[in-house]
């Protein structure tokens, strides 16, 4: 079986018009924010189920059917069986994909990461075509059981809010993981920065949100934070 996970239904939906072979898992999750801690993995659904439905009115039925039974693809894979993980730079897709490398910790089955073609933080597969999704797939790279146990590590870290040891895994060299310690020291300062610079945007006049956002994005794109997580900010300052 060859895996697809995408980072998004946007993606997913130009990614079937590459007719690239294999299935698609789509990665629903937002875990940037909101409670991430649990003793096992059947009650962090709970504790996220239970977070998106608060936060933003998603009963819990949908998200056990169309976020975790997604997720769930990436258990129990045999040998033989290819995963390619389509993740963007930002601190938002990193803990996605960490999370999803948690899930694949002594696989069997060969991992992949596929990159926007842009070596930007920034640039994403947002306005890639078809034939760049081709391009990117094409130069993807395997992930060793070191970039993996990594992964999971990277996770635990960020799971747990331990953030000297998140600085220090940070610290790995690995090609896989490009802007990690940029992306690590995101997450350590996410309690403050982010509603620092919506005060320096505020400062400077801009209050309407179309604008506010495009200037959080320019300002902040290592966090890749969507329209509805900059709103929370807003309602928190």
């Amino acid at each position: 079986m060859i895996l697809h996970v995408m980072p998004g239904d946007s993606l997913t939906d130009r990614f079937k018009q590459t007719e690239i072979e294999g299935e698609i898992a789509v990665c629903r999750e937002c875990l940037i924010e909101g409670d991430v801690k649990a003793p096992t993995l059947d009650e962090f659904w709970t504790v996220r189920a239970s977070f998106l439905d608060k936060t933003y009115g998603e009963a819990e039925l949908s998200y056990f059917d169309d976020v975790a039974a997604e997720l769930k693809k990436l258990q129990n894979l045999n040998s033989g069986d290819e995963v390619n993980l389509w993740f963007e730079h930002e601190l938002f897709c990193q803990t996605n994909m960490w999370f999803c490398l948690s899930l694949l910790a002594g696989t069997k089955a060969d991992v992949f990461r596929i990159e926007p073609l842009a070596a930007k933080v920034g640039k994403g597969f947002g306005n890639l075509d078809a034939d760049d999704l081709k391009a990117g797939f094409s130069a993807r790279k395997q992930l060793s059981p070191d970039d993996i146990k990594l992964g999971g590590n990277l996770w635990k870290a960020y799971q747990n809010s331990e953030h000297a040891e998140l600085l220090r895994l940070s610290k790995t060299g690995s090609d896989r993981f490009p802007y990690l310690e940029e992306v690590c020291r995101a997450e350590v300062a996410k309690a403050t920065r982010p509603l620092q610079i919506l005060a320096e945007i505020n400062e400077a006049g801009i209050s309407e949100f179309p604008e506010v956002f495009a200037e959080f994005s320019r300002r902040a794109e290592i966090y890749g934070f969507g329209d509805s997580q900059v709103k929370r900010l807003l309602q928190a300052s």
